[in-house]
């Protein structure tokens, strides 16, 4: 079954005039790299959350793997949130013990090796890092998951492009093969690049869902220029 994520009339509304999410059905393949694109109220954080399981929808059904979001699907899907959820105070060392504790598919030996190809001291304290840093740090720790689905909430969002590029290189040398990265952010010049297929969210609705490769060529335009017409009104 090469189905991951199968989306069906799922609704999330809030309360009767905030819909996020509007009677979406979608299905996404393993082994791509997808990114989740709209303009914010979009819908993009609430079908993470839904993803995620941190919400559960108003009507409809997902599944990851062929199981109803809960424990098992959970267990999958290693999630890099736009906010860290780390502690500052604690050393590289403690937050690696605590993801071999926690997750059953992290590799502690696939963490040392980044952090020591970057230089990264494991037993400083993480506040003592700098942010571009700081967010390598996060990204090593998801990609050192051995995971289905990895879902990352703008990874690339106020580093520099150097950093940029180490973390769409961590992306693409260390995820899991037969898994596939959802990626949703705003900066699509910059990671269109390793993108194979393009989500469109507008207003709680699925606009669009199509592989990069067509839209350049049905519509002779990068993603980032053709996004900017689809929601230029």
């Amino acid at each position: 079954m090469n189905e991951l994520i199968e989306m069906v009339g799922v609704t999330k509304a809030y309360d009767k005039r905030n819909v996020a999410v509007n009677n979406l059905t979608l299905t996404l393949p393993r082994g791509k790299i997808i990114g989740l694109l709209g303009p914010n109220g979009s819908g993009k954080t609430t079908m993470i959350k839904l993803l995620n399981g941190l919400l559960k929808p108003t009507q409809g059904s997902i599944k990851i793997n062929g199981e109803y979001i809960g424990t098992a699907s959970k267990a999958r899907v290693a999630y890099l949130p736009d906010r860290t959820y780390l502690s500052g105070g604690q050393k590289i060392t403690e937050i690696l013990d605590f993801f071999c504790d926690f997750y059953e598919d992290f590799s502690r030996e696939k963490a040392v090796e980044m952090l020591r190809s970057l230089n990264i001291d494991a037993s400083v304290k993480l506040k003592t890092l700098s942010k571009g840093t700081r967010e390598k740090v996060q990204l090593i720790l998801v990609m050192s998951r051995s995971a289905d689905l990895y879902i990352l909430d703008e990874p690339i969002a106020g580093v520099d492009p150097a950093a940029r590029d180490y973390i769409l290189r961590t992306i693409i040398n260390n995820y899991n093969p037969d898994a596939t990265v959802l990626i949703s952010t705003h900066l699509i010049g910059d990671i269109e690049q390793v993108l194979d297929e393009v989500i469109f969210m507008k207003y709680g609705h699925l606009a669009l869902y199509t592989s990069v490769d067509n839209i350049r060529e049905k519509y002779g335009k990068s993603v980032d220029a053709y996004f900017r017409e689809v929601f230029s009104c």
